[in-house]
């Protein structure tokens, strides 16, 4: 399942973004958070795996005035309409489905999430969600149990170009999360987070024990 929240979606305008759409539907990947227009976009995807109902939404935050927002006959991310995602997942938490609600948020380069991330993404929990993680963060971020679910403030890149480079960066930017759920009988039963270092401009490593233990003790 591919994740279309992302604040770069539009870079290349229209025709790039149809030409990626009518891929994944050529393929039959399926995607969320973004599609072929507003309605599409706000359309979850829903799966039925081993016995287990899940539905993954997510939406756009900070562009939401911009030309990567989805439009009634634009393709582009799904705009952050907070109390219509907080009633649809109250209603597919109802039909059986566990909810795994991603966002694209503001911003920015500290590990502590801001008070209305705190809120945001406490609030789709509060509607119903069981894993709420942000897309957005360049930098790692924090991470909680809030209500018997799971929220991952922010997982850091992954295939990126910041290697710290520039005197505007912070230390840490080329450390990143990677979260694995294990969802069984209905249930998140355990999350394992992998850590990981980006080399090279593009390529994560598996962090050495040393490099995990100081990225983690920091974190917990």
């Amino acid at each position: 399942v591919i994740e279309l929240t992302g604040n770069h979606f539009a870079d290349y305008g229209r025709r790039a973004m149809d030409e990626t759409l009518a891929l994944y539907q050529a393929n039959n990947l399926a995607y969320f958070g973004g599609g072929t227009n507003y309605q599409d976009a706000l359309t979850p995807a829903l799966f039925e795996v081993n016995g287990n109902k899940i539905a993954f939404l997510g939406c756009n935050l900070p562009d939401m005035e911009s030309l990567n927002i989805a439009q009634a006959e634009r393709p582009g991310s799904a705009p952050c309409d907070l109390d219509y995602f907080t009633a649809q997942t109250t209603e597919l938490k109802a039909q059986g489905y566990l909810v795994i609600f991603t966002f694209q948020w503001i911003e920015d380069y500290v590990p502590q999430p801001r008070q209305s991330q705190v809120d945001g993404f406490r609030r789709m929990v509060d509607a119903g969600a069981t894993i709420v993680s942000g897309s957005q963060a360049h930098f790692p971020k924090t991470l909680e149990f809030y209500n018997d679910a799971f929220i991952h403030y922010g997982l850091g890149n992954l295939f990126f170009d910041q290697m710290g480079n520039m005197d505007w960066m912070p230390e840490g930017i080329r450390r990143e999360f990677l979260d694995r759920y294990v969802i069984y009988a209905g249930k998140l039963i355990s999350v394992e987070l992998t850590t990981t270092l980006l080399e090279d401009f593009a390529r994560p490593r598996i962090m050495t024990a040393e490099e995990r233990s100081t990225f983690l003790q920091e974190y917990f």
